[in-house]
This record gives C-alpha cells, sequence and structure tokens, in this order.
C-alpha cells in the first residue's frame, strides 16, 4: 500500500506481439480470461504537452484483485510505451492506482511534485495521466479514474477472472457505452 496513492490495482506491461503474450499468461501462468481492444478509442490523447493520434491494442486480465494490462503500440505516435520499447524494453513498463476523484487526487499529487507527461480518456469519467516517473524500467506510475463505464467494465474484467475454467481465453472488449 502506497501512503501516496493508496493500493496498486494494475500492472502495465509493454510487449510487442500481444497476441503470443495473452497466449502465454493464459496458456501458462493461468491468467485469464482476456478482455482484447485492437484499437483503444483514447480521446484528448497528450504526450508531453502536444495531441497525437495513437494507435494501442491492450488486452486486460485478472490475477486476484490485481488487473495485468497487456499493451503493443500500433503506430509511431509519440509515447511512454513507445521510449520504453526505444529503450531496448519490454515487460512492466507502470503501475496504475485508481480513483473515483480524479480531480483531488490529480491536484493533490500535482502539488506534491508529481509532472504529468501523459494523459487522455477512454469513455465518460475514464481519465488517466502518467506521471514523469521512469527512473529504471517499470516506475511509471498512473493515475487512472475509474468513476464511469471504465470501472464497471474493470469490475466485470475481475468478476470474470473469478473460478475461470481456462476456456475462451480471450473475449472481445465490450463497448464502453453499453456497461
Amino acid at each position: 500500500m502506497s501512503r501516496f496513492f493508496g493500493e496498486i490495482r494494475q500492472a502495465g506491461y509493454v510487449v510487442r506481439d500481444i497476441e503470443a503474450a495473452m497466449d502465454y499468461w493464459s496458456r501458462v501462468l493461468g491468467v485469464g480470461p482476456w478482455f482484447y481492444n485492437e484499437r483503444v478509442p483514447i480521446e484528448d490523447y497528450r504526450y508531453r504537452g502536444e495531441a497525437y493520434e495513437v494507435h494501442n491494442s491492450v488486452a486486460l486480465a485478472n490475477s486476484g484483485s490485481l488487473q495485468v494490462e497487456l499493451i503493443q503500440t500500433r503506430n509511431d505516435a509519440p509515447s511512454m510505451y513507445r521510449d520504453f520499447l526505444a529503450a531496448g524494453h519490454t515487460g512492466l513498463q507502470h503501475n496504475a492506482y485508481w480513483t473515483t476523484d480524479f480531480d483531488a487526487d490529480l491536484e493533490r499529487l500535482t502539488q506534491q511534485g508529481f509532472k504529468v507527461a501523459m494523459s487522455g480518456k477512454v469513455g465518460e469519467n475514464g481519465r488517466f495521466v502518467y506521471f514523469d516517473t521512469e527512473t529504471h524500467p517499470g516506475t511509471v506510475i498512473e493515475l487512472s479514474e475509474i468513476a464511469g463505464p471504465k470501472g464497471k467494465l474493470f469490475d466485470m474484467i475481475r468478476e470474470a477472472s473469478r473460478n475461470w475454467d481456462g476456456k475462451h481465453a480471450v473475449r472481445p472488449f465490450p463497448a464502453l457505452n453499453t456497461l
């Protein structure tokens, strides 16, 4: 438990081949089922203050209460994921903390000296920021808002992992507006 952020809720892994990564995690590690979105609909994306159009594929599954996120960049838009790969890394890139009071938590953390490097939004009340905290691989910190449909999606993914029988290891990502 972090005294600044609370509980780590997600471990985000940047991979070069998301399909192979989902197969490995489900077949070898027994983690699943994976909810896969070939193109995450990120709005208002910014990297170091500049707007870009990103194309990222994401797969989400839970191992107990910890959500595992697999991320593959599909274009060359600037991002912390692209920087991580360019530095020769794959694997754990960030830890995420979830909030239902995004504005207050973001204000508190920026007042503590954290600086936003990457940000965007996935669905209503689904904002996220990545702080410029990378000092070695796996130390980027994400603050993710879960007050809207994204939070309901995360609950559904966690529930699907309970007593998962290993069948249907990869499933389509439901539309956020249907949750």
